[in-house]
This record gives structure tokens, C-alpha cells and sequence, in this order.
């Protein structure tokens, strides 16, 4: 299964302070054990949402609300995504990560939907777009 792993924002992050070596060493490593359990798919961290932007969407309406975004437990710092026998797995290695903030900390981790997940609906046509775009998008990544 794979899941997304999310790194909420905590006031530092969303205040642009950039982590320090000693956590930029730690998350590294964690990176490679990571890699190296054939669990890590892609990562990144994020710049605080004051250089972001929502988009609103009301049936054809939509509406850009520009950052920063007042509540911080609801703005997402940074993610993974892992590919994992089962969500206890996915615990067990957050449980194993360092705190990515030198303050309290929420990791989320929420399950990807899978193409099986939508039955019926998901017609042989739209799993063959699917797997062209899959194709187009690791192309893109340069993989």
C-alpha cells in the first residue's frame, strides 16, 4: 500500500526558519534508512504557506485566497510517500522519525487511493490514461 506521510507546520516553519544542521543530518540519515528499506518513494519539504495559495473552488467559481493561512495544524511543512505492507508499518517507521520541528510535532499519515479503491468506476479506459500518465509524469521527474 502507499501512503502519504504529512509533516504538519508548526509556528517556526510557518514563520521561514530553515532547520538546523544537526536536524538536516538526522532527517538525511532517516532518508537513507528509508531508501535503503525500499520504503521511500519521494519527499520534500515545503516553504511556509506565506508563499502560497489556495484556490476556492465554488461550483464555477473559483476564488485564490493568497498565504500566509492562519491555522497552522491545518498547513502541511513537508511529506513522504512510502509504499508499505500495511499502516502499522507506516507507525512504526514515523514512530522512528526525528522531530522534524525543535517544538511539538503532528505527522499524518493517510492511506493513497489504489485503482482497485474505485471499482466499477475505474474503466478499462480510464486505467489505461491512468498508466499513460503515470508513464508521462515519471518521464517528467526524469525517472
Amino acid at each position: 500500500m502507499k501512503v502519504m506521510v504529512i509533516v504538519k507546520a508548526s509556528k517556526s516553519s510557518e514563520a521561514g526558519e530553515m532547520p538546523g544542521e544537526q536536524l538536516l543530518t538526522d532527517i538525511g540519515n532517516y532518508n537513507e534508512e528509508l531508501v535503503k528499506a525500499g520504503i521511500l518513494l519521494a519527499g520534500e519539504g515545503l516553504h511556509p504557506s506565506s508563499k502560497g495559495a489556495r484556490v476556492r473552488f465554488s461550483g464555477k467559481d473559483r476564488l485564490v485566497i493568497d498565504g500566509p493561512f492562519a491555522e497552522t495544524k491545518e498547513v502541511i511543512a513537508g511529506y513522504w510517500l512510502w509504499k508499505v505492507k500495511d499502516l502499522a508499518e507506516a507507525i512504526a517507521w514515523v514512530k522512528r522519525c526525528p522531530n522534524p520541528h525543535d517544538e511539538e510535532t503532528e505527522i499524518e499519515i493517510r492511506p493513497v487511493f489504489e485503482a482497485d479503491d474505485f471499482g466499477e468506476a475505474f474503466t478499462p479506459e480510464l486505467r489505461a490514461q491512468e498508466e499513460r500518465i503515470a508513464a508521462d509524469a515519471k518521464r517528467n521527474a526524469g525517472g
